[in-house]
């Protein structure tokens, strides 16, 4: 996958995504604009459209939140082929991976609209508006926090909870989320200890609440508990074989699993899921971690409750 400088993008040019050390360093979302009632991005029905890919736990998070607030017939949806190329994130000409918005075969060029001209990863989810003819955002957690404001579902961040909550997002961030590509792409046995004893630090402190509370944040669902559903839905399936998370899975944790379990068997949720794609995405060739590209014919879980 290549990256976008000054709105051309550039096969051969991938930004840096180690230090010296054989950390990970993921590259930080660039285009941060807001929808608000005052404008200029005003949260009206049909002005928005949603790029995601369903390998992209990133993108869940957008997909999830749109379920919530049950936003299908206010923000429509593309979504991109399962396996990225030299192009990131591409688009058939039709059928299900296409894009009936913009009719673009890779999610770059709807990048190449901005103005000034983009400089960065071409990364999912985008959000954009048909409006101004721009990206409002790439930033998931930007995202699910605006789809808040169409008015149409619970408040998932509401202001006694915020700071529980933003511990929660603060810690499961760095160490969950994005721990677990800290670990799969660690260049060095170092990094790789580091980022996955981080991960089962979390996971361990995830289950210790979950023994006492229904959701992270006590009784009531909120933004912590969307931001979290998408490494646990890929975790057994994928982190767990491709990355090397594999010191238990989340099948392991009593509480964390009828969690997750019972998260997934809300309305709507399970079709923001595909285990499959994971699988095969996850494990598609990669000449550090899954050279010849052999997909492996487990693991059976039933996440029926």
């Amino acid at each position: 996958m290549g990256v976008m400088i000054n709105g051309t993008y550039h096969v051969n040019e991938p930004p840096a995504d180690t230090s010296s050390g054989g950390e990970f360093k993921r590259a930080e979302a660039k285009i941060r604009d807001w929808i608000t009632p005052d404008g200029p991005f005003t949260p009206d029905a049909g002005r928005y459209h949603l790029y995601v890919a369903w390998n992209c736990p990133w993108a869940h998070r957008a997909l999830i939140a749109r379920e919530f607030f049950k936003l299908h017939s206010t923000i429509s949806v593309s979504y991109a082929r399962p396996r990225r190329t030299d192009q990131g994130w591409v688009f058939d000409e039709t059928g299900e991976f296409s894009d009936p918005e913009l009719g673009v075969s890779a999610i770059h060029q709807v990048y190449a609209y901005q103005s000034p001209g983009y400089t960065g990863r071409c990364t999912m989810p985008v959000l954009w508006d048909r409006e101004t003819g721009q990206i409002v955002s790439n930033e998931s957690a930007d995202i699910i926090r605006m789809f808040g404001l169409f008015g149409q579902g619970p408040d998932l961040y509401p202001e006694d909870s915020r700071p529980q909550i933003d511990a929660w997002n603060e810690r499961i961030y760095p160490n969950l989320n994005n721990g677990v590509y800290r670990a799969g792409f660690a260049r060095t046995q170092d990094a790789y200890d580091t980022a996955v004893t981080q991960v089962f630090a979390t996971l361990d402190a995830i289950e210790t609440q979950l023994q006492k509370t229904e959701f992270l944040v006590g009784d009531t669902l909120t933004e912590a508990d969307i931001r979290l559903f998408p490494t646990l839905a890929r975790f057994d399936v994928a982190y767990h074989y491709a990355f090397k998370c594999n010191i238990r899975r989340i099948t392991d944790y009593p509480a964390l699993w009828t969690y997750a379990r019972k998260f997934y068997a809300r309305p709507g949720i399970a079709e923001t899921v595909r285990f499959d794609v994971y699988k095969n995405g996850y494990h598609s060739q990669s000449e550090l971690r899954n050279p010849l590209g052999i997909i492996p014919a487990g693991p059976e879980i039933d996440w029926s409750l």
